[in-house]
């Protein structure tokens, strides 16, 4: 019986995270087919809407908007954008917490630079290290004072197996660079350290 069980927690391991990919990739589909679908029925002709179409649209608009993203004035146009919604209550504090975590889950760097993509170390005082990724250089609290004073870093620590995490301020001499790709660290904290990634 235990043996049994073995084999079939080793199967849904393996068969788990296809079944959850492809529900997401299905049911982000299902949304563009849903709400592009019905637009283009309604400017199409007859007979010139097919299924599917909704879904296509919706990529070629995504990478339209990376592209025209790139030119200077739509850049413009998108930190006017960037201030205009930052006026609204409310709407500014789940905009600006949803912007600043897909640009770090990007992997790219954002336009003020601070997505700085290192993975760390951060020495705790009893030895211990915790794997984070430096996300600010300079930030705006925690400097200490004096000419001999440490050089501040904010860290995002992670958390295994859910989505959250700690930033802290540390001493940059706290933290030890790691070469390991963004990618690999953050599987290997998620994962609890199960990964075979390694720091090359």
């Amino acid at each position: 019986m235990k043996k049994l069980s073995q084999l079939f927690l080793q199967g849904l391991i393996a068969v788990l995270p296809i079944v959850l990919t492809i529900a997401v990739l299905y049911w982000l589909g299902s949304i563009a087919e849903s709400t592009l679908g019905q637009i283009l029925k309604w400017l199409l002709p007859d007979h010139g809407y097919w299924p599917g179409m909704g879904i296509l649209v919706g990529i070629a608009f995504v990478f339209a908007i990376g592209v025209l993203l790139n030119a200077y004035f739509f850049r413009q146009f998108g930190k006017l954008f960037d201030r205009l919604i930052n006026k609204i209550p409310l709407v500014k504090v789940i905009y600006s917490s949803v912007r600043d975590i897909a640009k770090f889950a990007s992997l790219s760097k954002g336009d003020d630079g601070n997505a700085l993509q290192k993975t760390v170390l951060v020495t705790l005082m009893d030895k211990t290290k915790i794997v984070g990724f430096i996300t600010n250089d300079s930030p705006p609290f925690g400097k200490e004072e004096g000419a001999q004073a440490d050089k501040m870093v904010a860290v995002y620590l992670p958390m295994s197996y859910q989505v959250g995490g700690f930033t802290i301020i540390v001493a940059e001499s706290s933290v030890e660079v790691v070469d390991m790709s963004v990618q690999d660290a953050m599987r290997f904290i998620l994962t609890a350290g199960m990964t075979r990634a390694h720091a090359k």
